[in-house]
């Protein structure tokens, strides 16, 4: 397929972070959208970007995570493509407040597709794009190659161990993946339990709203969270 060799060599030399942004900004080139990211997502909860194409795009990827809701969360949980042709239409209900914050950044149509890695759903590729309307079926097809190159490029993450262990499915790889991915966030949100004495969930809930309040990302506000740079009230 012409549209893989052109997508391969975008990352040719690259792994990790590097290769998933470059992969994004060839999807941005290649497809009919205007931005893309790559997302990992955890037990329903989006844990981070691991690539994008541009700072709007990590903006739209992370507003996910501040608001709880969105396709690449719903794409990972039932690994499937959500595409989506419109947020603004009436009939659009899945993400109301994501729906309204993204139709305010002026982006209308969202397409995610799982990403894997040895079988598991660990995050999505994001298309996002100014312009209702479909995917075409050339950028569809496209998008699911793209999304199949993201799988290695989050593999490259990982350290030589735990990239041998993805391949046995006893193996802890998954469980330490989620570990790492999200260290930062977990690690803020038992110091808010600490600090406000709340529940967990609760805790979580006050770093999203601080993130999309303030307009930066959940990651941005956990690591402040630790170096005692930002203190939440009770």
């Amino acid at each position: 397929m012409v549209i893989r060799e052109q997508l391969l060599s975008a990352v040719d030399g690259l792994h990790g972070v590097a290769a998933a942004d470059r992969l994004c900004e060839a999807c941005v080139s290649a497809f009919d959208v205007d931005a893309a990211a790559i997302s990992l997502v955890f037990d329903g909860v989006n844990t981070g970007t691991l690539g994008c194409s541009d700072a709007a795009a990590r903006r739209y990827d992370e507003m996910q995570f501040s608001l709880g809701e969105g396709p690449c969360l719903d794409a990972v949980t039932e690994q499937m493509h959500i595409l989506v042709n419109d947020l603004a239409d009436l009939e659009e209900r899945r993400w109301p407040m994501y729906a309204l914050a993204m139709v305010d950044l002026f982006v209308r149509g969202v397409f995610a597709l799982p990403v894997a890695v040895g079988g598991e759903s660990v995050g999505a590729l994001d298309l996002f794009r100014a312009r209702p309307g479909p995917l075409s079926r050339d950028d569809h097809a496209g998008a699911v190659v793209a999304a199949e190159i993201a799988g290695a490029a989050l593999l490259d993450l990982l350290d030589s161990d735990l990239a041998a262990a993805v391949a046995n499915p006893d193996s802890s790889a998954w469980a330490d993946l989620h570990a790492v991915s999200r260290a930062d966030v977990s690690q803020a949100t038992g110091m808010l339990v600490a600090q406000l004495g709340i529940e967990p969930a609760a805790a979580l809930a006050r770093l999203r709203a601080h993130a999309y309040s303030s307009g930066r990302s959940g990651s941005e506000v956990a690591r402040d969270i630790l170096g005692g740079q930002l203190t939440l009230e009770p």
